[in-house]
Order: structure tokens, then C-alpha cells, then sequence
């Protein structure tokens, strides 16, 4: 049996090494320019190359500057973080110039109605892919796409129904993330065409926790959770009716949507979304602490020589804990009829039943959708062979320190320990 101190966080991969070298050998030699981080820079730049102006409501400013002043202050990205967030930036800043153009272009758009969303919330790692990969193999619901995630905004040209050069740049972004972190298929399979969480619509805003679990900007996230999410979520919204007016589907059918950043911002997506059904979702803080650090420093490894495991660890847990709070709070003025609990466990033991659940929660016969959803699990059932595995210790964390501090949202959501959690008593490790 293996015992805590026998595991130490993975470190990053080859590739990525000799890619940062490369850099700062070029750059050293002068034969490559350190990358512009400053705003000015990055928009200039996205007017220039797109050759629009109008990048929407002028609010993502406000995230935008705090996230570049901790990235210059708190991140100490390497050579090749600093290049690849400058894409990043510039990506972002293209999709807002894009998004604004077909708004004009096609008025109608803003017209599609967003009807009775179903909204997974739940921590990260708690299991809200799988159900949210169930409910989308219902062709009842809408749903995004990964390569939709990656590039919200379809580039000029583009006609609904004709090939999207957006997969073929989502396929090459996928490979590019399986060679600077394999492990990334274990913690997150995915594919051009899975169903996919939305969180790239709040990045079009420079909103919320992805950041966070890329790098390390602690002070941006405590900016974030100070500040009224409403904004972002209109944003949100807007960019959710041209994708699906690009998708070319049924304004009528609901979407089915999931991110943990809705955990912090309960509010405003109600303000936003005022008729959204909640499943909200709910597992073993052990594990969901344990796994949201490990997926955060698999991330921050990429882009930083500096990312210390016991920082990444206290703060994911402060994260945690801070999700669970807000949405325990926000779920109060939600009402009950609107809301329903899913156990990770539950769905462990019992897909079928909890989903059959869900489907009475949201007034829906389930027996036409069963034959997508056992697809799914059928062919995603190698994933269980390969787990993604982590300890709370490699991060510096003990299990006796965060059932200390959530233990009462273990007791009054009735959540059980899992079972690995005997052995984790005993031995410090969790797969």
C-alpha cells in the first residue's frame, strides 16, 4: 500500500521545458520580443487585425485590468505562459470585436429567446460533467459544444450548416494541451464535439475562476468575489443565443448548462436567467477539494516555474469552501420547486433511478432519451480504468482540515464519505 509521502505533485511535462527554453533563448538572443501584456497593446492589436472597434459593453474593462495588474504582480509566468496568454487575451478580444458585428449584422439574433434553462451547479470535480453529458445526449435540450467553448463567436463568413474552421482550431488547441499535460484526458475527457460547459462565455468577460485554476492570481479572485457578476451574465446570455442561432436549432428547446463559477454567482445568474431550473450537485469535500487542487496545479505548472503545491492547495479550499457558502445563501431565495440535490454517490450507484429524478424534477418523460445516455456511459466507461489520481497531501492539506471546516454542509446535504476514504484515514492517498 502506498502512503501519503510517497506521492509529490506531478511535474510539468517535457515538452513544456523545452518549449520555455526555447523561448527565453530566443528572446535572449533577441531573435523573439517578450510578449505586450499591457491593455493598450492587446486592443490595439485585436482592432487591428480584425479591423472592428466596438467591443461591446465597455464593463469587462474593470475584470480585464485586474487580471492583467496580477498577472504582471502575482503570476511570474515563464517564457511560454507569457506567450500563450497573450493569445489567450488576444483571443478573447477578437470573439468580443466578432460577437459585436454579427449583432449588427443580424439583429435577430438578440431576439432568440433563452426558455426555462436547466443550470448543474456544483463545486469542481463534484460530477457535474457526467450529468451534464447525460442530460445533453437528449436531443430535447441544447447544449455547447467543446470547440463552441474554446470559440464562442463563429469568424466572419461563416454560414450556419457549412464547415466550421472552429473544430479544426479546437482539434489543434486539444493537441497542443495533450502535449504540455496528458494527464489533462483523465482529469477533463473531452473532444471537438463533446458537450461542454460554458465557461467560455464568461471568459469573454474575463470573468471568473478559470483564470484562477490557470494561474496564480489570488488577488483577482478575491476582486471577483467582491463584485457584482450581473454583467458577465447578460454577456453570457448574448453570446448563448449566437451560438445557438449558429447551431442553427429550435430557440424553444432549453439549454442544459454547468460551471462551477455558478456556485459564486447565484444571484446573478437568476437576475439573468429569472426562470432557471437548478439541479445542484453534491460530493465528498475530500475528494472535491483534493481534485480541484490537483486540476489547478496540473494547469499552473504549464505556465509558471514558481507554483508551490501547499499555496495551490490552501487556497482551493478556501475556493471550496467559499462556494458552498454562497450558494447555500443564494439557494434561499430561489424557489423550492425550482431546485433539486443530486449526490455524486447517487449517481454512482444508481444512474438510471437519479436521472429518472431529475426528469420528474423537470417534468419530462425519460424513456426516449435512456438509449443516448447508456451510449454514453458505454463508451466512457474506459475513463473509470484510468482515474485521476491525487492526495490531499500533496498539497498540503489534511483530511481531518477540511472535514473541520465543511463538515457542516456534509451533514445537512447528508453527503457521505466515499469509500477510498477508509483507506485514506489510514494512508494519506486518494485516486
Amino acid at each position: 500500500m502506498q502512503k501519503a509521502s510517497d506521492f509529490s505533485p506531478p511535474s510539468r511535462t517535457a515538452f513544456i521545458d523545452m518549449l520555455n527554453a526555447g523561448m527565453g533563448f530566443a528572446r535572449r538572443k533577441g531573435l523573439m520580443e517578450a510578449p505586450d501584456l499591457s491593455k493598450s497593446a492587446l486592443m490595439d492589436n485585436a482592432a487591428r487585425f480584425t479591423g472592428y472597434s466596438d467591443f461591446g459593453d465597455d464593463w469587462f474593462h474593470k475584470p480585464l485590468d485586474r487580471l492583467l495588474e496580477n498577472l504582471h504582480d502575482q503570476a511570474r509566468l515563464n517564457a511560454a505562459g507569457e506567450w500563450a496568454a497573450k493569445k489567450q487575451f488576444e483571443k478573447v478580444l477578437h470573439d468580443r470585436l466578432w460577437a459585436e458585428q454579427w449583432f449588427r449584422e443580424h439583429p435577430e439574433i438578440l431576439g432568440r429567446p433563452l426558455p426555462r434553462p436547466v443550470f448543474i451547479v456544483g463545486p469542481m470535480r463534484s460530477g457535474t460533467t457526467r450529468l451534464h453529458r447525460l442530460l445533453s445526449a437528449d436531443h430535447r435540450f441544447s447544449h455547447m459544444r467543446s470547440f463552441e467553448t474554446i470559440s464562442p463567436v463563429p469568424r466572419p463568413g461563416f454560414v450556419p450548416g457549412k464547415p466550421d474552421p472552429r473544430v479544426r482550431l479546437a482539434e489543434r488547441i486539444m493537441r497542443v494541451a495533450r502535449f504540455a499535460n496528458p494527464r489533462t484526458l483523465t482529469i477533463h475527457p473531452t473532444g471537438p464535439y463533446e458537450p461542454e460547459e460554458e465557461l467560455g462565455l464568461l471568459v469573454n468577460s474575463f470573468w471568473g475562476m478559470k483564470h484562477e485554476a490557470q494561474w496564480w492570481v489570488p488577488d483577482y479572485g478575491r476582486w471577483c468575489e467582491r463584485e457584482d457578476a450581473v454583467p458577465a451574465y447578460r454577456q453570457m446570455a448574448r453570446l448563448l443565443k449566437l451560438v445557438g442561432w449558429s447551431q442553427q436549432v429550435s430557440s424553444l428547446r432549453p439549454w442544459v448548462l454547468k460551471t462551477p463559477q455558478h456556485m459564486m454567482d447565484l444571484p446573478a445568474l437568476m437576475k439573468v436567467f429569472p426562470d432557471a431550473r437548478l439541479i445542484f450537485t453534491h460530493r465528498d469535500p475530500l475528494s472535491v477539494v483534493g481534485s480541484a487542487a490537483s486540476l489547478a496545479w496540473n494547469q499552473t505548472i504549464i505556465y509558471s516555474d514558481h507554483a508551490q503545491p501547499e499555496r495551490i492547495g490552501k487556497e482551493w479550499l478556501r475556493k471550496t469552501n467559499l462556494q458552498i457558502a454562497r450558494m447555500r445563501q443564494a439557494r434561499k431565495m430561489v424557489p423550492g420547486n425550482r431546485i433539486i440535490d443530486v449526490r455524486y454517490d447517487e449517481m454512482d450507484r444508481d444512474w438510471r433511478g437519479t436521472m429518472r429524478r431529475i426528469y420528474e424534477f423537470l417534468d419530462m418523460d425519460i424513456e426516449p432519451s435512456l438509449p443516448a445516455m447508456q451510449h454514453y456511459m458505454d463508451r466512457t466507461a474506459i475513463y473509470k480504468r484510468h482515474p485521476h489520481q491525487y492526495s490531499l497531501e500533496e498539497f498540503g492539506l489534511s483530511a481531518g482540515q477540511v472535514l473541520h471546516e465543511l463538515n457542516d454542509y456534509i451533514t445537512s446535504f447528508g453527503i457521505p464519505l466515499e469509500d477510498r476514504m477508509d483507506r485514506l484515514a489510514k494512508t494519506g492517498v486518494m485516486a
